[in-house]
C-alpha cells in the first residue's frame, strides 16, 4: 500500500468514524436497531452541497446538516415510540421517505462543489499541504465528537440514557420518560450521520442521492472491528475503539482492493464482499479466541 493510498484510508476512518459513533450511540447504547443512517448520511451531504452554493459558510452548513439529520432520527424515533411501529421498520420507512427528500432538496439526484469553498480551505490557508488538510479537520472533529460524546454521557441526562438502553423497565419506574431519550438518542445519532455526510460531500466535492448505500453496513462493520481488537471496558474506551475501528476498517479495504492471491484480485465492485468477508471474521475471532484459551 502506497503512502498515498494509507493516508486516504485514514482519511476516509475519520471522517466516517463520525458516522460510526452515532451508529454505536443507537446499536450499542439504545440498544435501538436504526437503518436511518442510510438516508441520513446522504441528507447531511445534500443540505450542507445546497448550503454552500448558496453562499453560506462551509462550517455553518455542518449545523444545517446537523439538523436536518437530528429531524430524521427524530421521526423514526417517534414511528416507533408514540405509533408503536417496530424499530427496524420504522427506520426504513423513514430511509425510504429520505431518498425522495433528497432529491428534492438537491433538485436532483446530485451536485457538484468543485469550485466551492469547503472546511479544508481555511486549513490549507495556514500553509497545511492539501493532501493532509483532510486528515488533520477530520481528525480533529472526530476527536472532538468523541470527547463530547463522552461528556454528555456522563451527565444526568446522558446517565438516563444508559439506563434506558440497559433497563428500560426499571428507569421508567423512577419517573424517565424514556419515549423522550430515545427520542434524543436516535436524534442525536442520525445528527452525527448527517455531519459526517456532510463532511464526505466536501471532501469528494460532490453529493449524491446514493452515496449512504451500505452505511449501516460500514457502520456495524466498524463497531465489531473497534470491540474486538480494542475492547469496550468503559464508555470512553468504547467510543474511541469504534472510531480506530472505523480507521481499521478502512485500512484492511484498501489493503484487500490491492491485494493479489494468485493472479486473484478484488475490484471495488467486490467491496460488499470484503466488508462481509471483514464483519464475519470479526465476529469469529473472540469465539476462536476463547477456544484456544480453553485448550
Amino acid at each position: 500500500m502506497t503512502l498515498y493510498a494509507a493516508l486516504g484510508a485514514i482519511e476516509q476512518g475519520l471522517v466516517y468514524g463520525i458516522m460510526v459513533i452515532g451508529v454505536y450511540l443507537t446499536f450499542r447504547i439504545l440498544d435501538f436497531p436504526d437503518l436511518t443512517v442510510d438516508g441520513s448520511l446522504p441528507l447531511g451531504a445534500a443540505i450542507s452541497a445546497v448550503a454552500i452554493t448558496a453562499g453560506y459558510n462551509p462550517y455553518l452548513s455542518l449545523v444545517f446538516a446537523a439538523m436536518g439529520g437530528f429531524l430524521a432520527g427524530v421521526v423514526t424515533a417517534v414511528l416507533n415510540t408514540k405509533f408503536k411501529i417496530l424499530h427496524l421498520l420504522a427506520s426504513i420507512l423513514t430511509m425510504i421517505a429520505l431518498y425522495s427528500i433528497n432529491i428534492r432538496i438537491m433538485s436532483g439526484p446530485n451536485i457538484a462543489l468543485l469550485s466551492a469553498d469547503t472546511v479544508f480551505d481555511a486549513v490549507i490557508a495556514l500553509g497545511v499541504p492539501p493532501h493532509y488538510s483532510g486528515v488533520l479537520v477530520f481528525g480533529m472533529l472526530a476527536a472532538a465528537t468523541v470527547v463530547l460524546i463522552v461528556w454528555f454521557l456522563g451527565t444526568e441526562l446522558g446517565q438516563a440514557m444508559l439506563a434506558t438502553g440497559d433497563n428500560p423497565q426499571m428507569v421508567t419506574s423512577l419517573g424517565v420518560n424514556t419515549h423522550a431519550i430515545i427520542i434524543l438518542g436516535v436524534g442525536l445519532s442520525n445528527g452525527l450521520v448527517a455531519i459526517s455526510g456532510a463532511l464526505v460531500a466536501q471532501n469528494q466535492g460532490a453529493a449524491d442521492v446514493g452515496m449512504g448505500i451500505g452505511t449501516i453496513v460500514a457502520g456495524l462493520a466498524s463497531v465489531i472491528i473497534g470491540e474486538t481488537v480494542f475492547g469496550s471496558s468503559s464508555i470512553a474506551r468504547a467510543f474511541v475503539a469504534a472510531l480506530l475501528g472505523s480507521i481499521l476498517y478502512r485500512l484492511a479495504i484498501a489493503l484487500a482492493l490491492g491485494l493479489e492471491i494468485g493472479g486473484f484480485t478484488f475490484n471495488p465492485s467486490d467491496l460488499n464482499l470484503v466488508t462481509a468477508i471483514l464483519v464475519i471474521s470479526a465476529l469469529i475471532a473472540p469465539n476462536l479466541k476463547n477456544r484456544l484459551i480453553q485448550r
